[in-house]
């Protein structure tokens, strides 16, 4: 054994002592050998402990490595592959420190300067919008107390408005945005609709299309109903829109001021600020709401003009907008609250009306543009549950916002009651004046102030809260890829197969009209709401009236989307009411319809103006007031352009589509309808080229979709 381990050792020795004999042969060239073969065996001797046996060819060695700086030994565990680590969870990892809501509001702004100025957006400014709607909405949930603040310094950076603080403050709209810009998919539809609709048609966003699989109970008949026979008694309806009181108008203020509104007080015209220009005169001027004199005048004249003092109108309809129309921080919901008792209250006196079926107009809530409110039923939410949902949120603002109110609670109990405080109080209104039924009256009071009328006549009178549709409205920027975010449609598909089923008419009144040249209406909710007046005309839907436009005007519904415009394919009319106020560059006016007893069919529609040209020769005497006129019978003006057609013949779809028809033939039928719609103002623009072809398009439609689609705009109002 010995003799073998000399041999072994020797062995080694020459090998080692060829490769030294290699290395002196091949370094005279000043370099080492061409090739080194190490040894097998593990050097040992470099570390003075292991973890496992250094000499084993099983693993690699793992030696115990000892730290002389922190005088640490690393554990096995570090380096052991068999337990590889899957998160490094010793270490620190460094984060930013939590940034003030100070520190957040500087740089979402520095960011949205980033994003106005940067060039990758190139020429895609919906996208660039959007963009910057991203940046307000994190600050918006991540520091809400400082989204006013925000919108203020952008609207100031950019020049949005005169007032950017006024405006856009947390008393003022500031507060509403931050709501919405939270709560919005800002990156999708709703963002689109807001940069679309707030900030210069940004982005042009289409209507979404529309699923009704199991939205009507039932299909449309395939043979409709046979049509009643007409009675051959006409009853009088009235159809009072947009007063618009104006408690605060001053005589003898700027009438022509250069920011609206006028005849108060705090506007000048800024040519002249020093001079009057014009003098508010005491009945009203073109570019002012309604002074209490003319309100009464106007009012006293209706029953007199109408023939109606005796026997009472047999129903009117009110379609929205009791207040003028003040700038936001002007306004307040007891200043609502105020008009609104006043006016029902003098509409009750003056005009024995029978019942009146009101409906809300944008201006009948405060603040205008706010539709806060929550179906009690079956809609959002009942308001406690409400109220609970929105605790957490409110408690994660901390103090600095809600420092502003007495409480957190506080908060919450000031959003639930400022439109369902509203709601209630009209609908105590319309009790108190004894015009709806109770069930009525409960229903409007949770529901948006909508409701359903049953007559005994076997007519069905619906009121639509339109603002939900309406595209100042804020809150109709949440979500909207819904077309019928607030129940209210499925409440009037519901009622109107309810009719069907029990063969009785229905009207539907609202405020903000569903279509004309498609500024003033969502495209979703009223594409929604025009597949439910095609699915339910003519045989269950005999009229349909809007305000809002101030103007007198009328669109026609037709089935099928109006892909196929004719006679045979109208459907329905939608009567939009001239304005009571004279603003803007309006005449004062109204309107009584006569109407079969039996059918509902309008058979003629009447209309009265009043000259506000004439007003101030009024002023500085109290002999005479204000002169009402009549205008003109819609069958008479029209009426000889369709032949065939009777003296009792309903003044229906078909018969305007024909008078449409006839305006395509003679453009001096639509520079008539355009006199009328001004409701003959000396400040009425005349209607010539485009402007011909647009009205008539206008005239076909009855959803803001299709008039979006098919129509020149532009043309849309003679103000």
């Amino acid at each position: 054994m010995l003799s073998f381990k000399i041999l072994e050792t020797l062995a080694l020795f020459t090998v080692a002592f060829s490769d030294l004999a290699v290395a002196e042969t091949e370094t005279a060239g000043g370099f080492g050998p061409s090739a080194y073969t190490a040894p097998g065996a593990f050097p040992t001797s470099v570390y003075k402990h292991y973890y496992n046996s250094p000499t084993a060819t099983s693993a690699q060695p793992q030696p115990v490595i000892y730290d002389p700086v922190s005088h640490e030994i690393y554990p096995l565990e570090l380096t052991d592959p068999s337990t590889l680590p899957k998160n490094d969870t010793h270490d620190p990892h460094i984060l930013p420190p939590t940034a003030s809501s100070g520190q957040i509001l500087e740089s979402a702004f520095q960011q949205i300067l980033s994003i106005a100025g940067s060039s990758s957006f190139e020429t895609n400014n919906c996208a660039r919008c959007q963009a910057a709607l991203q940046v307000g909405k994190f600050l918006a949930m991540a520091a809400p107390e400082q989204a006013p603040t925000f919108v203020v310094r952008v609207c100031e950076h950019f020049n949005f408005d005169q007032d950017c603080a006024t405006t856009y403050g947390l008393d003022q709209l500031g507060w509403v945005i931050t709501q919405v810009i939270a709560n919005a998919d800002v990156g999708g539809l709703d963002g689109q609709m807001i940069c679309s609709n707030f900030i210069s048609g940004l982005c042009s966003p289409t209507t979404t299309p529309l699923n009704l699989t199991n939205w009507f109970a039932k299909p449309k008949p395939a043979v409709l109903p046979a049509a009643k026979k007409p009675s051959g008694k006409r009853l009088k309806v009235l159809h009072l829109s947009d007063l618009h009181l104006d408690p605060r108008y001053t005589n003898g203020a700027e009438a022509n001021c250069s920011a609206y509104q006028c005849c108060r007080d705090n506007v000048v015209n800024s040519q002249t600020p020093d001079e009057m220009v014009f003098p508010a005169p005491r009945f009203g001027a073109y570019l002012c709401d309604t002074p209490l004199s003319l309100m009464l005048a106007g009012l006293k004249a209706v029953p007199i003009l109408a023939g109606t003092g005796r026997t009472g109108f047999d129903f009117t309809l009110y379609t929205g907008d009791l207040v003028s129309h003040d700038p936001d921080n002007q306004l307040s919901r007891d200043y609502v609250l105020y008009t609104e008792t006043v006016l029902y209250d003098l509409i009750k006196k003056l005009i024995n009306t029978g019942p009146v079926y009101p409906a809300l107009g944008n201006h009948d809530t405060h603040n205008e543009y706010v539709a806060l409110c929550f179906d009690a039923e079956s809609n959002i939410t009942k308001l406690s549950e409400l109220k609970m949902l929105l605790t957490p949120l409110v408690a994660s603002w901390g103090t600095s916002l809600v420092g502003v109110y007495q409480d957190r609670y506080a908060v919450i109990d000031s959003w639930l009651t400022v439109e369902p405080r509203n709601y209630d109080h009209v609908a105590g209104l319309w009790e108190h004046e004894g015009w709806l039924p109770q069930s009525a009256i409960d229903f409007a009071r949770s529901h948006y102030t909508a409701y359903m009328v049953k007559r005994q006549d076997g007519l069905r009178v619906i009121s639509l809260n339109t603002d939900m549709w309406y595209t100042a409205n804020y809150f109709n920027y949440i979500n909207m890829t819904n077309p019928d975010l607030f129940g209210m449609l499925r409440f009037l598909t519901d009622e109107l197969q309810d009719a069907e089923d029990a063969g009785d008419a229905v009207w539907i009144l609202g405020h903000v009209l569903s279509g004309w040249d498609g500024t003033q209406p969502l495209q979703n909710p009223t594409n929604l709401f025009y597949q439910i007046v095609d699915r339910f005309s003519p045989h269950v839907i005999k009229a349909v009236f809007w305000g809002h436009s101030h103007e007198d005007q009328l669109m026609i519904y037709y089935a099928n989307n109006a892909t196929s415009i004719s006679a045979q394919a109208a459907q329905a009319v939608g009567w939009i009411g001239p304005s009571f106020t004279t603003s803007r560059n309006l005449n004062s006016g109204f309107r009584v319809y006569e109407v079969d007893s039996e059918t509902f069919d309008i058979l003629d529609a009447h209309t009265w103006k009043s000259d506000v040209n004439s007003y101030p020769q009024l002023d500085k005497q109290s002999v005479r007031g204000p002169t009402f006129e009549y205008e003109y019978s819609t069958r008479k003006a029209y009426g000889g352009s369709v032949p065939g057609w009777g003296p009792n013949d309903p003044l229906n779809a078909s018969w305007w589509h024909l008078v449409t028809e006839a305006m395509e033939k003679d453009p001096a039928l639509v520079t008539t309808f355009n006199t009328y719609q001004g409701k003959s103002s000396v400040r009425t623009q005349p209607c010539t080229g485009d402007c011909i072809t647009a009205k008539i398009c206008y005239m076909r439609s009855a959803s803001a979709s299709i008039s979006q689609q098919n129509c020149i705009p532009g043309f849309g109002t003679v103000q």
